[in-house]
């Protein structure tokens, strides 16, 4: 096939702002977590599939399946809808306590 470019589950987006490995980053409609150190405006691999544990409101009780948004201004993951991102679905059940901080989400790759 001529026009294959690559798979697909890892792309080069240029950073949206400062990231480290393991960020999430929102691009435009693309959300994907940050395979390395970037500063703003430079290219840093992205994986846009699979299954990560991210930053999450830390009030949130999430149950395997909930739906999950990210939250660009807090820079974390959230099940609140309102001027949110739809990014993937929770894979486990996390408590919405104070010291519940990250949670397991699988991207959903492709809107």
């Amino acid at each position: 096939m001529k026009n294959y470019v690559q798979p697909g589950n890892t792309i080069t987006l240029p950073a949206p702002y400062a990231v480290t490995s393991g960020d999430g980053l929102l691009v435009g409609a693309i959300f994907g977590v940050a395979a390395g150190t970037a500063a703003l405006g430079e290219a840093v691999e992205t994986a846009v599939e699979g299954v990560y544990d991210l930053k999450k409101v830390a009030s949130q009780a999430w149950a395997a399946g909930d739906k999950i948004y990210w939250d660009n201004t807090a820079k974390q993951t959230t099940k609140t809808l309102t001027s949110n991102t739809l990014i993937g679905v929770a894979t486990e059940a996390v408590a919405g306590g104070a010291t519940d901080l990250i949670g397991r989400v699988r991207l959903n790759g492709a809107f």
